[in-house]
Protein backbone atom coordinates (compact mmCIF):
# COMPACT_ATOMS: atom_id res chain seq x y z
CA UNK A 1 0.00 0.00 0.00
CA UNK A 2 1.13 3.52 -0.82
CA UNK A 3 0.82 5.93 2.08
CA UNK A 4 1.11 9.65 1.43
CA UNK A 5 2.23 11.72 4.42
CA UNK A 6 1.16 15.29 3.65
CA UNK A 7 3.05 18.22 5.15
CA UNK A 8 0.26 20.73 4.59
CA UNK A 9 2.19 23.97 4.98
CA UNK A 10 4.88 25.98 3.29
CA UNK A 11 6.13 27.55 6.57
CA UNK A 12 8.06 26.16 9.51
CA UNK A 13 9.66 22.85 10.39
CA UNK A 14 7.57 21.39 13.22
CA UNK A 15 4.89 19.93 10.98
CA UNK A 16 7.52 18.12 8.92
CA UNK A 17 9.23 16.89 12.11
CA UNK A 18 5.90 15.45 13.26
CA UNK A 19 5.44 13.64 9.96
CA UNK A 20 8.95 12.20 10.02
CA UNK A 21 8.31 10.80 13.50
CA UNK A 22 4.96 9.32 12.43
CA UNK A 23 6.66 7.82 9.38
CA UNK A 24 9.18 6.06 11.63
CA UNK A 25 6.48 4.69 13.90
CA UNK A 26 4.33 3.47 11.01
CA UNK A 27 7.36 1.70 9.51
CA UNK A 28 7.93 -0.04 12.85
CA UNK A 29 4.40 -1.44 12.77
CA UNK A 30 4.42 -2.37 9.07
CA UNK A 31 7.64 -2.18 7.07
CA UNK A 32 5.79 -3.23 3.89
CA UNK A 33 3.91 0.06 3.57
CA UNK A 34 5.38 2.41 0.97
CA UNK A 35 5.68 5.71 2.84
CA UNK A 36 6.22 9.01 1.05
CA UNK A 37 6.26 12.50 2.50
CA UNK A 38 4.77 15.19 0.26
CA UNK A 39 6.07 18.57 1.46
CA UNK A 40 3.97 21.47 0.24
CA UNK A 41 6.98 23.74 0.76
CA UNK A 42 8.67 22.04 -2.20
CA UNK A 43 5.80 22.69 -4.62
CA UNK A 44 4.93 25.68 -6.76
CA UNK A 45 1.37 26.32 -5.58
CA UNK A 46 -1.34 28.11 -7.44
CA UNK A 47 -4.78 29.23 -6.45
CA UNK A 48 -7.61 27.16 -7.84
CA UNK A 49 -9.12 29.80 -10.12
CA UNK A 50 -9.98 27.92 -13.29
CA UNK A 51 -6.64 28.48 -15.01
CA UNK A 52 -4.68 25.43 -16.22
CA UNK A 53 -2.84 23.67 -13.43
CA UNK A 54 0.94 23.78 -13.34
CA UNK A 55 3.03 20.59 -13.28
CA UNK A 56 3.47 20.62 -9.49
CA UNK A 57 -0.27 20.78 -8.90
CA UNK A 58 -0.91 18.00 -11.44
CA UNK A 59 1.73 15.85 -9.72
CA UNK A 60 0.22 16.58 -6.30
CA UNK A 61 -3.26 15.54 -7.44
CA UNK A 62 -1.85 12.38 -9.01
CA UNK A 63 -0.10 11.46 -5.75
CA UNK A 64 -3.37 11.89 -3.85
CA UNK A 65 -5.25 9.76 -6.38
CA UNK A 66 -2.64 6.97 -6.38
CA UNK A 67 -2.21 6.76 -2.61
CA UNK A 68 -3.99 4.09 -0.58
CA UNK A 69 -3.88 6.03 2.69
CA UNK A 70 -2.88 9.38 4.15
CA UNK A 71 -1.41 11.08 7.17
CA UNK A 72 -2.24 14.77 7.11
CA UNK A 73 -0.10 17.21 9.09
CA UNK A 74 -1.26 20.76 9.57
CA UNK A 75 -0.11 23.70 11.57
CA UNK A 76 -2.78 25.98 12.95
CA UNK A 77 -2.58 29.57 11.73
CA UNK A 78 -5.09 32.18 12.89
CA UNK A 79 -7.29 29.41 14.36
CA UNK A 80 -7.50 27.61 11.01
CA UNK A 81 -5.75 25.16 8.72
CA UNK A 82 -3.40 26.81 6.18
CA UNK A 83 -4.99 28.11 3.00
CA UNK A 84 -2.54 26.08 0.93
CA UNK A 85 -3.92 22.86 2.46
CA UNK A 86 -7.54 23.86 1.87
CA UNK A 87 -6.65 24.89 -1.68
CA UNK A 88 -5.12 21.44 -2.26
CA UNK A 89 -8.32 19.76 -1.06
CA UNK A 90 -10.27 21.94 -3.52
CA UNK A 91 -8.20 20.47 -6.39
CA UNK A 92 -8.70 16.82 -5.47
CA UNK A 93 -11.54 14.94 -7.18
CA UNK A 94 -14.26 14.10 -4.62
CA UNK A 95 -13.90 10.32 -4.98
CA UNK A 96 -10.09 10.20 -4.94
CA UNK A 97 -9.83 9.63 -1.17
CA UNK A 98 -12.98 7.53 -0.79
CA UNK A 99 -12.77 4.78 1.84
CA UNK A 100 -9.04 5.21 2.28
CA UNK A 101 -7.53 5.42 5.77
CA UNK A 102 -6.40 8.81 7.06
CA UNK A 103 -4.79 10.08 10.24
CA UNK A 104 -4.27 13.65 11.45
CA UNK A 105 -1.42 15.35 13.29
CA UNK A 106 -1.01 19.04 13.92
CA UNK A 107 0.78 21.73 15.82
CA UNK A 108 0.05 25.22 16.98
CA UNK A 109 1.00 28.07 19.22
CA UNK A 110 -1.77 27.63 21.81
CA UNK A 111 -3.16 24.57 23.50
CA UNK A 112 -6.72 25.59 22.57
CA UNK A 113 -6.12 25.24 18.83
CA UNK A 114 -6.32 21.43 18.96
CA UNK A 115 -10.01 21.75 18.19
CA UNK A 116 -9.21 23.13 14.73
CA UNK A 117 -8.15 19.63 13.67
CA UNK A 118 -11.44 18.19 14.93
CA UNK A 119 -13.70 20.99 13.69
CA UNK A 120 -12.08 21.92 10.36
CA UNK A 121 -9.80 19.21 9.03
CA UNK A 122 -11.76 16.14 10.09
CA UNK A 123 -15.02 17.32 8.41
CA UNK A 124 -13.13 17.84 5.15
CA UNK A 125 -11.81 14.28 5.33
CA UNK A 126 -15.31 13.05 6.23
CA UNK A 127 -16.62 14.80 3.11
CA UNK A 128 -14.09 12.79 1.08
CA UNK A 129 -15.33 9.68 2.95
CA UNK A 130 -11.89 8.88 4.35
CA UNK A 131 -11.64 6.32 7.11
CA UNK A 132 -10.30 8.78 9.69
CA UNK A 133 -8.67 7.30 12.76
CA UNK A 134 -10.38 8.40 15.98
CA UNK A 135 -7.12 9.55 17.55
CA UNK A 136 -5.36 12.61 16.22
CA UNK A 137 -2.27 14.15 17.80
CA UNK A 138 -1.90 17.86 18.44
CA UNK A 139 1.37 19.37 19.58
CA UNK A 140 2.48 22.71 20.93
CA UNK A 141 5.80 24.53 20.59
CA UNK A 142 6.65 23.35 24.14
CA UNK A 143 6.79 19.77 22.85
CA UNK A 144 9.82 20.53 20.63
CA UNK A 145 13.41 21.52 21.32
CA UNK A 146 15.27 24.28 19.48
CA UNK A 147 16.11 21.84 16.64
CA UNK A 148 12.43 20.86 16.17
CA UNK A 149 12.87 17.42 17.75
CA UNK A 150 9.93 16.15 19.76
CA UNK A 151 11.02 16.05 23.39
CA UNK A 152 7.73 15.22 25.11
CA UNK A 153 7.38 11.50 25.90
CA UNK A 154 3.59 11.70 26.05
CA UNK A 155 3.57 13.06 22.49
CA UNK A 156 5.78 10.15 21.40
CA UNK A 157 3.37 7.69 23.05
CA UNK A 158 0.38 9.30 21.32
CA UNK A 159 2.17 9.26 17.94
CA UNK A 160 3.03 5.57 18.37
CA UNK A 161 -0.61 4.84 19.19
CA UNK A 162 -1.77 6.85 16.18
CA UNK A 163 0.63 4.88 13.98
CA UNK A 164 -0.58 1.56 15.42
CA UNK A 165 -4.24 2.41 14.82
CA UNK A 166 -3.52 3.82 11.35
CA UNK A 167 -1.74 0.60 10.31
CA UNK A 168 -4.77 -1.38 11.46
CA UNK A 169 -7.04 0.92 9.42
CA UNK A 170 -4.81 0.24 6.41
CA UNK A 171 -5.28 -3.50 6.89
CA UNK A 172 -9.04 -3.16 7.30
CA UNK A 173 -9.37 -1.02 4.19
CA UNK A 174 -7.68 -3.56 1.88
CA UNK A 175 -10.86 -5.57 1.37
CA UNK A 176 -13.20 -2.59 1.22
CA UNK A 177 -14.30 -1.77 -2.31
CA UNK A 178 -13.84 1.88 -3.16
CA UNK A 179 -16.92 2.02 -5.37
CA UNK A 180 -20.42 2.50 -3.95
CA UNK A 181 -22.85 -0.41 -4.18
CA UNK A 182 -24.98 1.31 -6.83
CA UNK A 183 -22.07 2.37 -9.08
CA UNK A 184 -22.33 1.36 -12.71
Amino acid sequence: MKILLVDGTIFGKKTGALLQQVQQYIAQYNADLQLEILSFSELKHQILDGSPLNDDMKMMIQKFEEADGYVFASPIFQASIPGVLKNAFDMIPPKALRYKPAAIVGNGGTYQHHLVLENQLKPILDYFRCLVTPNYVYTHADHFDADNRIIDEDVHARLRELARVFVQYCEMSKSLTKEPVDAK
